[in-house]
């Protein structure tokens, strides 16, 4: 008796606790003109650089994903792009759609024919078409204020050689059996190896970023390190020379634009279509296909970045928007409009009652999600509004057990709160059952936690931007002369409508993607931007950020390192696209008591010191003009101010 009293005034203390009680390892960022937080400390630099040049957020960002690309940081040039951006001067949110599509000859058939049950995790044939580099010209054209060239100009001096971090040396070296079935990504990656080692001795010699000469390099890393790993050592200046020739060619054509006497916007778009239409998409598509893959030349010439809606609920007041359903971001807003029906803060800040109706939350919404998400530009077209639904989030929160999981929720039909409307698929959804994973669990985890980058930046105009800029990362194909490192996206599919009808590959069609900017509005302003890496992750960690500062009054840096905690109940986007149902990852400070009551409500759990997720977010103050960042302690995210 004595002990559940303890527990329960503990429990009470741990929700009643003011935010300003809890300590962080990185301090809050301040400023008062701009904002640039990203993944890298160099990217962040990047961003820095375009507002001392006169630049606006948009710019900023812009810069920072190119240095991202060309620093690999778990994308590359070939990935896909992804915003949300307030523009000040409509008072709107903007969402940029720049993910690459399916290429001519991607269909069920073909990769059955393979004997491949879904599109390949890795290699020629899980690229989609490059979105990023028409991401980022596109954001530029319509909302920045500088030159392609400002903003490519850190880009292009880093893909000249700048010093590898340990962490893309060392992903390398991990990945470099598969690396070495690519011949172009080979001799970019693979420093020190076979094809590094017949190159010229010299930089200026070299056109594969070839090794660095001994001079150049620490007296104490030269043999062992020889010896040791064929990639880069940390520290080295890792050079990308066809990359470094790519982006002067698309500078080349925006400038002679402009001597030929068009507007900025022109100019950019004229290398948009040398990238796209020119001699860049021939050789991406020469490269590609030379290594068997299926991107064509048209294929390229027909995708275009899209300008579009963002979708939004509200929460407390609070407008919270997202990308819709080529992304999984509307699973956050439908977790928070079941959540809305529950006293949260009442419950306790991380207590078994609240971990176990979020966890449930997350698990309706994400079985949606499954069932019902994918590119909105093929028929049939997701019932968003059914979704979005307040009156469908009340009927979805009756099924959540406050005594223990339910392991076997599935997908609802929010049909029946979208007007006139039937649902194409009832046979398929009577059908539905979660579907536990077969892969070994320390493989499925490294799927479903499949990592990006997150860019956030803002300014004192008012231009606020989140993105979460992802695919082509280590180990990726190469498409011949260009530098360009495909897209792994194409995995995202399936090719049976049992497993998910609305998202079943074809060509020209973009997959369902895991990556989900976040801004939120509060009294018709910007409040909040946030994002994060993460696979299946994300919008788990973004849910629990978001509640942490509006339920729980943290800073935001203060909830950018909170103790989340991740279900794997829902499919894994990747590997072999099934799921844990009952798992969970909590936090080591997690209490016994909790993992006790948790145990008897029916999960199984795992712990880590670090639960946060790599959450970067700028929360603007209104109340004092001013802007504040948070950088969570999660991985190498970096922020710079002013």
């Amino acid at each position: 008796m004595k002990k559940r009293c303890v527990a329960a005034l503990l429990t009470l203390l741990a929700s009643t606790v003011p935010a300003l009680a809890q300590r962080t390892q990185k301090p809050p960022l301040h400023g008062a003109h701009w904002m640039a937080i990203t993944g890298k400390p160099l990217a962040a630099t990047a961003g820095s650089m375009m507002f001392q040049k006169g630049g606006n957020a948009v710019d900023a960002a812009a810069a920072m994903i190119a240095a991202s690309c060309t620093m690999w940081d778990t994308l590359s040039w070939g990935g896909e792009t992804q915003a949300l951006i307030y523009n000040p001067k409509t008072r709107k949110v903007i969402g940029i759609n720049a993910l690459g599509y399916a290429p001519t000859g991607a269909t069920p058939e073909f990769f059955k024919g393979k004997s491949l049950r879904y599109p390949p995790e890795y290699g020629p044939l899980a690229a989609v078409t490059p979105g990023t580099p028409g991401g980022i010209m596109l954001m530029l054209a319509e909302y920045g204020t500088l030159s392609l060239k400002d903003v490519l100009t850190p880009s292009i001096q880093m893909a000249d050689g700048y010093a590898i971090e340990a962490q893309l040396a060392n992903t390398i070296e991990r990945q470099k059996d598969r690396i070495k079935q690519w011949p172009y990504a080979r001799t970019v990656m693979l420093t020190h190896g076979s094809d590094a080692a017949a190159s010229s001795s010299t930089p200026a010699a070299s056109t594969a970023g070839g090794p660095t000469p001994e001079h150049d390099r620490p007296a104490s890393a030269l043999a062992p390190a020889r010896a040791r790993r064929e990639s880069p050592d940390p520290g080295e200046m890792f050079r990308q020379p066809d990359l470094a020739a790519t982006l002067r060619k698309l500078v080349d054509a925006e400038q002679q634009a402009l001597k030929a006497g068009k507007s900025r916007k022109e100019a950019i778009w004229a290398a948009y279509d040398r990238f796209y239409k020119g001699d860049i998409a021939q050789e991406i598509a020469r490269g590609t296909q030379e290594q068997g893959g299926l991107i064509t030349a048209a294929d390229l010439a027909a995708w275009k970045p899209k300008l579009e809606e963002p979708v939004n609920t509200t929460y407390k007041g609070i407008d919270v928007y997202k990308l819709t359903v080529w992304t999984q971001g509307p699973a956050m807003l439908q977790a928070l409009n079941i959540l809305e029906n529950f006293d949260l803060k009442g419950m306790g800040y991380n207590s078994a009652r609240y971990i176990n109706t979020v966890y449930q939350a997350m698990s309706l919404a994400f079985a949606d999600r499954d069932f019902y998400y994918g590119d909105p530009a093929f028929p049939p077209v997701a019932p968003i509004a059914g979704l979005l639904s307040k009156d469908y989030a009340k009927e979805r929160a009756k099924l959540i057990n406050d005594k223990r999981n339910e392991a076997a929720m599935g997908p609802g039909d929010p049909y029946a709160y979208q007007q006139g409307e039937a649902n194409p698929f009832p046979e398929l959804l009577r059908q539905w059952t979660p579907v536990k994973t077969a892969e070994a669990f320390d493989q499925f985890k490294e799927h479903f936690l499949a990592g990006t980058t997150s860019v956030e930046a803002a300014d004192a105009d008012g231009w606020v931007v989140s993105v979460t800029p992802s695919g082509g990362w280590v180990p990726a194909v190469i498409a011949g002369k260009t530098g360009i490192g495909l897209s792994q996206r194409m995995q995202s599919f399936v090719t049976d409508p049992a497993e998910g009808p609305f998202n079943v590959v074809a060509p020209r069609k973009q997959p369902r993607v895991t990556l989900t900017p976040t801004l939120a509005m509060k009294d018709g302003a910007p409040y909040l931007a946030f994002a994060v890496q993460g696979g299946d992750t994300q919008d788990q960690n973004l849910l629990q950020f978001f509640l942490n500062v509006v339920e729980f009054g943290m800073t935001v840096q203060e909830a950018t390192e909170a103790a989340n905690f991740n279900s794997y109940q829902m499919k894994s986007t990747f590997g072999d696209h099934k799921a844990e149902p009952g798992r969970i990852l909590l936090n080591d400070a997690t209490p016994s008591w909790v993992r006790r009551d948790l145990s008897q409500m029916g999960y199984r759990q795992e712990f880590e010191d670090r639960t946060s997720g790599p959450i970067n977010a700028i929360l603007i103050d209104r109340a004092h003009g001013t802007l504040w960042g948070g950088s969570s302690n999660h991985g190498e995210d970096y922020g710079i101010a002013w």
